[in-house]
């Protein structure tokens, strides 16, 4: 019997279309000899605790329903398990499903991962909290600040929130250590991302250069004396080629220090989390099953 286990997250935007939800995995998972058991998430502690007693009942499969948020929530208890985890987005970036293709649309989503392929992905940890797609700490972690705190969601909300905050970040220089053999310094910047994946969500590709199953992380840093130069051209930020532009700074790295002069929360994944002022970045190669489709 293979035991398949829905988390959803009701505060996401599939909490009016549960019963749609229901009919598609019921006519996509639910066939003879599959057990299909269906839970709510109450809070990101209750998601955590549901994975990991799904682990403890030995289930083969967890459908997580959810934004990035939720996805990361739910991946932690999974790290180094042989349960994989398929992703039905409905959140606002769904930056895990674009990276791997997965349809945005419910009913396509849950199809295409019915027959979809299981595979060992990459999983980043700042100061040993998992990340899964990825980690901010410049201006490119407060728009989460402005964002959080719209009453809507989507592409436009975040770009306001982006504006908002891009008025009011104070930048401050930051030195990292990469691989424990070269020690940089970049007194202004306003991007400072590490990427497991290529997304930021909502089509922006961070790091369209990303892979997540190489054993490596990407660092991309952006300063703030060139961003007269890189605004104008956001839309490389979408079309996959701003790895290209000589104003942005991209490495590929296993391990990562980070000194800062004021601690500030970083994003990961989505959600803001405070840190320390020190951060210590590495990459746990193939430690998370996933569903990627065909």
């Amino acid at each position: 019997m293979k035991k398949i286990r829905v988390l959803v997250n009701p505060k996401s935007g599939l909490q009016k279309s549960f019963g749609s939800l229901q009919k598609a995995v019921g006519q996509h998972w639910e066939l003879p000899g599959n057990e299909v058991l269906y839970q709510f998430c109450k809070d990101p502690g209750d998601g955590y605790e549901k994975a990991r007693q799904a682990v403890e009942d030995k289930v083969d499969v967890i459908l997580v329903s959810g934004g990035d948020g939720t996805v990361n929530t739910i991946s932690r208890a999974l790290i180094g398990t042989e349960i994989a985890v398929g992703v039905i987005p409905s959140g606002s970036g769904n930056g895990f499903a674009r990276h791997f293709e997965i349809p945005l649309g419910l009913q396509r989503a849950v199809e295409v991962l019915s027959v979809a392929k299981s595979r060992k992905i990459d999983v980043g940890y700042v100061n040993n909290i998992p990340f899964f797609i990825t980690c901010s700490m410049a201006w490119d972690a407060s728009i989460v600040r402005s964002f959080e705190k719209s009453p809507v969601r989507g592409i436009l909300p975040y770009i306001f929130a982006g504006i908002n905050e891009f008025l009011v970040y104070d930048v401050q220089p930051m030195e990292v250590e990469i691989d424990e053999k070269e020690t940089l310094r970049f007194e202004d910047p306003m991007v400072f991302t590490i990427a497991n994946l290529t997304q930021f969500g909502g089509g922006a590709k961070i790091a369209p250069h990303a892979e997540d199953d190489n054993g490596l992380l990407e660092l991309v840093v952006a300063l703030k004396k060139d961003m007269p130069v890189l605004l104008p051209k956001i839309n490389k930020l979408y079309d996959g080629t701003l790895n290209e532009m000589q104003e942005i700074y991209t490495k590929s790295f296993k391990t990562l220090k980070i000194r800062r002069k004021v601690s500030t929360p970083i994003q990961i994944d989505g959600e803001l989390i405070e840190m320390p002022l020190e951060l210590s970045i590495k990459v746990l190669p193939s430690s998370l099953k996933v569903l990627v489709p065909n």
